[in-house]
């Protein structure tokens, strides 16, 4: 007797003919959720670091690599920050996967700028 196994979820990569296609018409590769936090800025009772997150924009070709763009805001401390970045290439993490390493400041706000250091997560996580 063949029992399915309940509650078991099959996933299929999805094949070249059904991939889906951007506003330019051309092929959607992937991008990255990240996260991250700024590193301490100011003095005394003004001394703080901020947070921000969100997605990068689609893989860009770049070298024997590519990249991504991050654009966003961090959190709202009496004032907010832009954080606008190319994040560096490829670093596989095994399994086909990969991140990239960020590094960089924020803009200058509120006379002063923050430094940041994080990693992006791996693309499609589940597949």
């Amino acid at each position: 007797m063949n029992k399915k196994t309940p509650n078991k979820k099959s996933f299929k990569i999805k094949s070249q003919s059904n991939r889906k296609t951007n506003s330019k018409g051309s092929t959607q590769t992937h991008v990255h959720e990240f996260l991250g936090s700024t590193k301490l800025a100011e003095a005394g009772d003004e001394r703080h670091n901020h947070r921000f997150a969100g997605v990068t924009s689609e893989a860009i070709p770049r070298g024997n690599s590519h990249v991504h763009v991050i654009s966003t805001n961090t959190d709202f401390f009496d004032h907010h920050h832009e954080v606008a970045i190319t994040t560096g290439p490829a670093i596989p993490v095994g399994n086909g996967k990969h991140v990239h390493f960020v590094r960089g400041r924020t803009t200058l706000d509120d006379g002063h700028v923050h430094q940041f250091v994080f990693a992006t997560l791996i693309q499609k996580p589940l597949i």
